[in-house]
């Protein structure tokens, strides 16, 4: 029966996928940015629900820009997640440009591409970055680099955090989880891992446990003067206090919670 129902599931997440990719190739050139923006939140929470993957957020997403989001990085899933909780502009590999539909999926939603093997691109999308920035965007990357396996956080590349410092924009530490819902512990289903396939990844986060995506939006901090190395030690913190249920959030911010 989960296997019937995951196959069910990536039928009608390729029909959402194909009406996103129509919408931005004949729709979008007219629109405005910010209907593009809500176009998007709006598409990923419709996919979340089509997966069968219930959201919660926690802590205050930034109401407008300009501010870098940094965050853990789990799965294939983490963009489709924290679109669905805040629009933000992607700092993404620049093989994901090329991918069928999906390439499409990931320009329109405003992605900035860079060529991680060439050391001189991370200059290039560093300014493009504060010049997202500054034009008032929220940006949103994952200092990582790679994916991880959700027991720990990997040391933080400090080359992108310099964008922050050159557009004088604040950073807001975000740190995913995936949870498995019946035992309320991380939950490896989604995790796009070591040899991991995408193929593999998507059979098991369909057909295995049901679990829920947990974003945790932490404060927004200024760089106080902190170079871009000590402010992304201090973000990697920051970081894994969230992700092991932590909170710099005043209270009276509550918890927002959105099951879709």
């Amino acid at each position: 029966m989960r296997s019937l129902a995951a196959l069910a599931k990536i039928l009608r997440a390729l029909v959402h996928a194909v009406a996103g990719w129509l919408t931005i190739r004949l729709l979008f050139p007219r629109w405005s940015q910010s209907r593009r923006e809500a176009t998007v939140q709006v598409w990923a929470l419709r996919m979340l629900r089509i997966l069968g993957i219930p959201l919660h957020v926690q802590g205050r997403p930034p109401v407008h820009g300009p501010v870098l989001l940094i965050s853990n990085h789990l799965s294939w899933l983490d963009i489709l997640v924290m679109h669905a909780a805040r629009h933000c502009r992607f700092v993404s590999k620049s093989d994901v440009k090329h991918w069928p539909l999906i390439g499409t999926l990931a320009t329109g939603a405003g992605t900035l591409y860079i060529e991680r093997e060439k050391r001189r691109d991370a200059m290039r999308v560093v300014h493009h970055m504060a010049e997202s920035l500054k034009a008032g965007e929220i940006v949103a990357v994952f200092p990582e680099g790679t994916t991880g396996d959700g027991n720990g956080l990997l040391p933080f590349h400090a080359n992108l955090i310099q964008a922050a410092i050159s557009a004088r924009a604040p950073v807001q530490p975000v740190a995913l989880r995936f949870v498995d819902r019946a035992s309320g512990k991380d939950s490896g289903g989604p995790l796009y891992i070591g040899d991991d396939t995408l193929v593999g990844s998507l059979w098991r986060t369909l057909a295995g446990r049901p679990f829920v995506a947990h974003v945790h939006f932490g404060q927004p901090q200024e760089a106080e003067g902190r170079d871009r190395r000590e402010w992304a030690r201090e973000l990697r913190e920051a970081v894994d206090a969230l992700r092991r249920g932590e909170t710099d959030v005043p209270a009276e911010a509550g918890t927002q919670g959105a099951r879709v």
